[in-house]
């Protein structure tokens, strides 16, 4: 297969949109997928519906995506540095800090979304107007840290990479409940291209996922690991924004269908079809996957018509 070749400065024309969208995707799976996300958004997004996607291809992909029929479609080709191959979502991290090097100047809202999100309601609260950056709050704890205890070393580590003292925000994760200093889900965010957020997040994940004492300390077992790549930009978030500059999604947003019977019951959604940006993770949604989550005409037939 030839692969579209890394580049210097790809030749955007300048935006027409406020708004763009950007999916990565290293694998026929992933394509596949992307595709259906891609036809969630031009069918469910309402006035976003026409947005720009970028489609992010990283060097190490085994998949030369074919999507250019949805739209307006952008292949982005770019390369993951040899010292960060071995790092846990490295290539997320590199693909957000070219598309924001990228962005032609307007865009004011660059829309991250995994390859397992759909978009089911128009997604307004990623339009950044009046906010720099929106997130979510993580799901579970994993390795967050509770505010009602001190910092331990792995999160004084990346806290001192980033230029990081004191915390007084706190965020609640959504299933269990845990009081926590920022920890923002990456599934499904947006950032203005023009706050250097993405460029931050590579610096740094770079720095300390190179920095041998911290990835053999504090680092060393595979789920902070794997989540060095979240707690980095939580922690950059809180450092170079202030709180009235995020937008924390509301629950409809990033809801985790994998998660939903863990949800607590006062939390769970009733209907697919009320949510905006679901992420499903494993199992493409269908009655079979979703219990007792209901979804009604014309969405049932419409992710029928999509499921393989």
């Amino acid at each position: 297969m030839q692969r579209p070749q890394p580049h210097p400065h790809l030749h955007i024309a300048p935006a027409d949109w406020w708004t763009s969208f950007l999916v990565m995707v290293r694998s026929a799976e992933e394509q596949q997928r992307a595709r259906v996300l891609i036809e969630s958004l031009r069918t469910f997004g309402g006035p976003l519906s026409g947005c720009p996607v970028w489609v992010l291809v990283p060097d190490t992909a085994d998949v030369l995506p074919t999507l250019q029929d949805l739209g307006e479609v952008i292949l982005f080709p770019f390369e993951v540095a040899a010292n960060l191959q071995a790092t846990y979502f490295s290539a997320k991290v590199s693909a957000c800090a070219v598309a924001e090097s990228e962005a032609p100047r307007g865009v004011r809202s660059l829309v991250w979304l995994d390859p397992c999100t759909l978009i089911l309601q128009p997604p307004y609260q990623l339009d950044l107007t009046g906010a720099v950056a929106a997130f979510r709050p993580v799901h579970i704890r994993n390795v967050g840290s509770l505010a009602s205890e001190p910092l331990d070393p792995y999160w004084t580590g990346i806290y001192r990479a980033v230029g990081l003292e004191a915390v007084r925000q706190e965020v609640e994760s959504f299933v269990d409940g845990q009081r926590l200093r920022p920890y923002y889900n990456t599934h499904v965010f947006a950032w203005d291209p023009s706050s250097g957020l993405a460029t931050r997040w590579l610096d740094s994940f770079r720095a300390l996922a190179t920095d041998r004492s911290f990835r053999d300390g504090p680092c060393q077992d595979e789920l902070h690991h794997i989540f060095l790549h979240q707690a980095v930009l939580s922690a950059l978030v809180t450092r170079h924004l202030a709180p009235e500059q995020v937008r924390l999604l509301p629950p409809d947003y990033n809801y985790p269908l994998h998660l939903h019977q863990r949800v607590p019951p006062e939390r769970r959604t009733l209907s697919l079809g009320r949510l905006v940006t679901p992420v499903y993770e494993e199992h493409f949604p269908s009655p079979d996957t979703l219990g007792d989550i209901q979804i009604e005409e014309p969405l049932s037939a419409w992710l029928a018509s999509r499921h393989s």
